[in-house]
């Protein structure tokens, strides 16, 4: 693909974001959830754009839209791209499409070029990544590996609608979710371009950049319980202020967390005292630790670390500190041969290639579970995400297309696939 073909397919990128940004359930910013009808009438249009790019389209059993373009040998094991179709509430127009689209110019340039790759390109636009309407994350994905939990049928949403009954109102049948599930045997690899979410490219004067692992993440609930007390009667030395522990121990977070590499991340989002009066000490304090990094080891030991440090402090100032945690995920470490190949080309395209971990969760996660995976990234303006301002540039997204191009003839043609068995596609 050569630099005018890549802009041109960058422009169609573009104004089929635009496009999609317009369906929405709401005039005033961009909603697209899972199984409304916005999500169908999405789901539709780009079938229509994976047709007029020569692949063979359905939607499956959990509501994902697909394409096939057939390899050289019909049936081959297919290399799988894309990314999710839903948002979360007043979001950006990229974050997903532009993998889902981007995609699709792959296949497009393929067909317009008549040739036929060893393995056979499917794209797929995942149908709910986000997790915005029913809470639960990568459903669309988790169709395709099969890992459907039967608890997720009787989750309901804000208006007490369960995962069954939304499928069964757009004709979908929850007892035919397994139906979505590709044997293992039938995808060779997964690769998704996402925009970066963050700053590091911006900062690096780069446009692309390929994620070495997807963070591992522990979420806790803590709590420092002192002793409440009248601020004007008590004396400063004798005083148990659950408050002032806290605080102590959040920039404790912030500095020992640094010294573990700007990798790792921690974050105290929320923050509760008790009583929260003027002129009381404050006797419990209830506060949030979110940690990430792609190394679980280090995460385990970065956790282990800051809650020391939390009773150290407790002790010294006596009070006491307690934590649970009520949510934790492993690092999805991207595939090494995967992110040499993409490090080449992007090398290639933009002169030299930057490897970085992605903080926020996609769906290569549940894919990797199952099969190989890989994932460019694409910068993004201030390095804003899930916000009406998220953007990014046409120059950047046609070498992205170049660049995830490449990786796609390189690894086709590298790769010995398995003969397969026609798939029925309805």
């Amino acid at each position: 693909m050569n630099l005018s073909e890549a802009e041109r397919a960058a422009a169609r990128v573009m104004a089929r974001c635009d496009a999609l940004a317009q369906i929405s359930e709401s005039p005033d910013g961009l909603t697209r959830v899972y199984l409304s009808p916005e999500h169908l009438q999405a789901n539709a249009l780009v079938g229509e754009w994976m047709r007029a790019a020569g692949m063979r389209v359905w939607q499956d059993a959990v509501g994902n839209i697909c394409g096939r373009y057939e390899g050289a040998e019909p049936g081959a094991q297919a290399l799988l791209l894309g990314s999710h179709l839903d948002t979360v509430r007043n979001a950006g127009r990229y974050d997903g499409m532009l993998g889902v689209l981007s995609a699709i110019e792959i296949v497009s340039w393929l067909h317009q070029q008549q040739r036929r790759l060893p393995l056979a390109i499917e794209v797929v636009g995942f149908g709910d990544e986000e997790g915005t309407r029913f809470g639960i994350t990568l459903l669309g994905s988790r169709g395709l590996t099969g890992s459907w939990p039967e608890s997720w049928s009787a989750v309901a949403d804000g208006n007490s609608i369960t995962v069954a009954q939304a499928m069964k109102d757009v004709g979908l049948d929850i007892a035919n979710t397994g139906k979505a599930a590709r044997a293992p045997e039938e995808i060779a690899a997964y690769l998704e371009l996402h925009i970066e979410q963050g700053p590091c490219l911006e900062q690096a004067d780069l446009a692309l950049g390929v994620v070495t692992a997807i963070n591992g993440a522990r979420r806790l609930s803590c709590r420092f319980q002192g002793e409440a007390g009248h601020a004007g009667t008590v004396p400063m030395a004798q005083r148990k202020d659950a408050l002032a522990a806290a605080a102590e121990w959040i920039v404790d977070i912030e500095q020992m967390t640094r010294r573990y590499g700007q990798q790792r991340v921690a974050t105290v989002g929320t923050l509760q005292c008790t009583s929260g009066a003027v002129n009381v000490i404050p006797g419990e304090v209830e506060l949030s630790l979110d940690i990430r990094g792609p190394d679980d080891a280090q995460l385990t030991a970065l956790l282990a670390d800051l809650l020391a440090q939390g009773e150290a402090i407790a002790r010294r100032r006596g009070v006491t500190f307690h934590s649970t945690e009520y949510y934790a995920i492993n690092a999805t470490r991207c595939d090494p041969e995967l992110q040499r190949a993409l490090s080449d080309a992007v090398a290639q395209v933009q002169g030299r290639s930057l490897s970085l971990p992605s903080g926020a969760g996609h769906d290569a996660i549940a894919i990797a579970e199952r099969w190989p995976v890989g994932m460019l990234f694409i910068r993004c303006a201030g390095g804003i995400s899930h916000h009406p301002a998220e953007a990014v540039t046409q120059p950047d997204v046609a070498q992205a297309v170049q660049a995830a191009l490449l990786t796609v003839e390189r690894f086709a043609a590298s790769f010995t696939p398995l003969a397969m068995p026609g798939r029925e596609v309805v």
